[in-house]
């Protein structure tokens, strides 16, 4: 996996992109090389696993970049205002998590590809948002829990890190 850069001198869009998009593939590292069992495992009192953490993100981007600006996105089989995101139920497996996340990443990147920064939506709280603020709260949040997700690797394996080595 080669780590992707922020450009030096980007534009805001390509900018905003790139550090998303940076810390999306830190997420998915964060799964490389263990099983099932340690990707599920609860690590934390209120039960925060690896692969709950890839959940979430998936649900939140579908939800911000998608239902926001009145786009397409694919029918959830859980319900993430009852906190069902977060959590890994027994059918669902590594891959699936792991597909959805990408297909809800594929699905953003069209929004942003094809919105104005300045294009605005309706979040799910009725605030009037703009694409602009969206991709900030998105790169805010999956740098979040792809910090938390250092933690739970380093106390699964010892692994650290938040991008793979050159």
């Amino acid at each position: 996996m080669t780590t992707k850069r922020v450009p030096f001198t980007g534009g805001e869009k390509e900018s905003l992109q790139a550090g998303l998009d940076r810390h999306r593939d830190a997420v998915l590292w964060k799964l490389d090389g263990l099983d099932d069992e340690q990707v599920r495992r609860p690590m934390t009192p209120s039960g925060t696993s690896l692969l709950g953490l890839v959940k979430h993100l998936a649900s939140v981007e579908y939800g911000w970049f998608c239902t926001t600006f009145g786009r397409e996105s694919e029918p959830l089989w859980f319900d993430p205002f009852k906190g069902e995101d977060i959590v890994v139920a027994e059918g669902e497996s590594t891959a699936d998590i792991v597909a959805f996340y990408g297909r809800a990443r594929a699905a953003a990147d069209r929004a942003v590809a094809e919105l104005d920064l300045d294009t605005t939506g309706t979040s799910w709280s009725g605030n009037t948002v703009s694409m602009r603020w969206v991709l900030i709260h998105m790169l805010e949040d999956t740098v979040r829990h792809a910090g938390h997700m250092d933690i739970l690797r380093e106390l699964i394996d010892g692994a650290t890190g938040d991008h793979p080595p050159a």
